[in-house]
């Protein structure tokens, strides 16, 4: 099961990075995602990444401030986030799937199409 770690309070216009981290078996050939929810939305998709590392997937609302990226030798994918404002708030989520290779497609997936889910990191933006 994936691990996230890295959730904080911060001030709107600082950055934070999540960890998403697995101990259990390699990630060397799955797609990864970031995933939030904020009360009272739905889960969103946020940004995916395939196993070849080309071409992640990025919905609109963080292009150009959040980066995915993912660390093979350590099991580990992460979630640069940049300029961040109080919408950002959420529980953000990591998931792992063994099965969609597509970035785009895992990020607008049904939750309980993915193969593993982490147990969400708490990320507040308030001044």
């Amino acid at each position: 099961q994936p691990v996230e770690s890295g959730g904080h309070s911060v001030q709107p216009g600082g950055s934070l990075r999540l960890s998403c981290t697995v101990s259990t078996f390699s990630l060397d050939h799955a797609t990864i995602g970031w995933f939030r929810q904020a009360p009272g939305k739905e889960r969103e998709g946020l940004s995916c990444i395939s196993s070849t590392d080309i071409n992640p997937y990025y919905t609109d609302s963080i292009k150009g401030r959040f980066t995915i990226s993912r660390d093979n030798a350590k099991n580990t994918a992460y979630l640069q986030m940049n300029s961040l404002k109080p919408e950002d708030t959420a529980v953000y989520y990591c998931a792992v799937d063994l099965h969609v290779f597509d970035p785009q497609r895992m990020c607008v997936a049904p939750s309980d199409v993915l193969d593993y889910w982490g147990k969400g990191t708490l990320v507040t933006v308030s001044s």
